[in-house]
């Protein structure tokens, strides 16, 4: 008999077979980009009766092509493309999630496919693209650390060691490349930016490729217990089960079990009034849905002193705890992905580039703390009670109303 796999090399062996696939559906991507290019110049350049080429027909047949979404792929083989990996950062509050597929815009998805086409950077369409993601955020999350996939048009010329991979560049070279961050990056809205581009193999996918994920949650101390809070997180590193501690989504996942990396929960230097702004910081190899939201607000109620921390081991043994129990999540606004991490992928940016992108967010950053200055004016000068309390005390009292009303802090969020 046929001895079985353990998970850990069953899921190796899935790896290794998804990288197989990967390898051949980029040849196979090239080859039909070739012949619809093929195709595509025949119809274009008919020859009329006499020998000679319809001008006419031409014009008509351009103008179809140039309502096409995507790249014109009547020029496609003439021009080179290469597999690029890049990170994207982006603000999340205005989009619904990261990936297009839920039919609610905007995503941040769109808009990058947006500026792919407008930049005449997309190689035929998504599909043909060999498109990858790494992370499938969620609505009002954000990311700094996003890691995408995908052919795009190259200025290099073909290797001759391509070995039938006709148009696309296989070579590490980057000197006379496109500056994919500074094009793409001058037609992005203000609140999704390309940090940094990095050649990348075509057998690389940006989700199965990865190694690990780091997230980052920011909150309010006010009067969480941070040693507590600290004590039961570190009780969530390693591989466990999770099932107690995601989105259930029993169509599409089987496996429940994930491993955390690391946990760590540390003060930044951001102050307001007495109050300071505090981070958990969360690395794993994969997350299931909502999972990082699940963990923190459990990490609240034990900050708020409503549980211990051995509820962690409560409802990581699921053998004892065979339901999930029935709680809120943690807000997605003050979540962000920070980082993916993967072998051989070193993000690269120009001088040029880089410097651009330091302006703008530092633009922004200005523009968010002038909105925070006017909210904070609009407090100082609140109408005193009738009774003579001052402002202070009636902030002081709702406060406690707060603290006494719900069982999770309140979260950050940018006005």
């Amino acid at each position: 008999m046929a001895t079985q796999l353990s998970d850990a090399e069953l899921i190796t062996s899935l790896q290794a077979r998804v990288k197989e696939l990967e390898t051949e559906n980029a040849k196979l991507l090239s080859q039909l980009a070739d012949c619809r290019s093929h195709e595509m110049e025949k119809k274009v350049y008919v020859p009329d009766e006499r020998g000679g080429k319809s001008k006419k027909g031409n014009r008509k047949s351009e103008e179809k092509i140039e309502k096409m979404p995507g790249y014109n792929t009547r020029f496609m083989s003439h021009h080179s493309r290469r597999y690029v990996a890049l990170k994207v950062m982006y603000f999340g509050k205005r989009f619904y999630g990261f990936a297009s597929e839920a039919q609610m815009e905007p995503t941040v998805e769109s808009e990058l496919f947006k500026a792919f086409e407008k930049t005449r950077l997309l190689v035929g369409n998504k599909k043909e693209s060999q498109y990858s993601r790494c992370g499938r955020t969620d609505k009002g999350v954000s990311s700094v650390g996003q890691v995408i996939a995908l052919f795009l048009r190259s200025n290099l010329k073909i290797s001759e060691t391509n070995n039938g991979n006709s148009g696309v560049v296989l070579d590490e070279q980057h000197e006379g490349e496109i500056d994919y961050v500074r094009v793409l990056n001058r037609v992005l809205p203000n609140d999704i930016r390309i940090m940094g581009w990095c050649p990348a193999p075509v057998d690389f996918h940006a989700r199965f490729s990865c190694l690990s994920r780091e997230y980052k949650y920011f909150f309010w101390k006010e009067n969480l217990n941070i040693q507590a809070m600290e004590s039961a997180g570190n009780k969530l590193v390693g591989e466990h089960d999770f099932r107690n501690f995601c989105k259930m989504d029993a169509a599409n996942v089987h496996n429940y079990r994930r491993r955390i990396k690391l946990f760590e929960i540390s003060p930044t230097d951001v102050r307001y009034n007495d109050n300071q702004l505090w981070v958990i910081k969360i690395r794993g190899s994969a997350f299931l849905w909502h999972q990082v939201r699940c963990m923190v607000v459990v990490l609240f109620m034990v900050g708020k002193g409503l549980e211990s921390p051995n509820v962690i081991d409560m409802l990581l043994d699921t053998a004892r705890i065979l339901r999930k129990p029935q709680y809120t999540m943690a807000s997605e606004v003050p979540l962000v992905l920070q980082s993916c991490e993967f072998d051989n992928i070193k993000f690269m940016c120009s001088s040029e580039a880089g410097e651009a992108l330091h302006v703008h967010l530092v633009n922004e950053c200005q523009i968010y703390q002038l909105q925070a200055a006017i909210f904070h004016e609009a407090l100082l000068n609140c109408v005193p009670l009738s009774n003579g309390v001052a402002n202070a005390s009636k902030l002081a009292a709702f406060s406690r109303i707060q603290e006494e009303s719900f069982p999770c802090p309140s979260y950050v969020t940018t006005n």
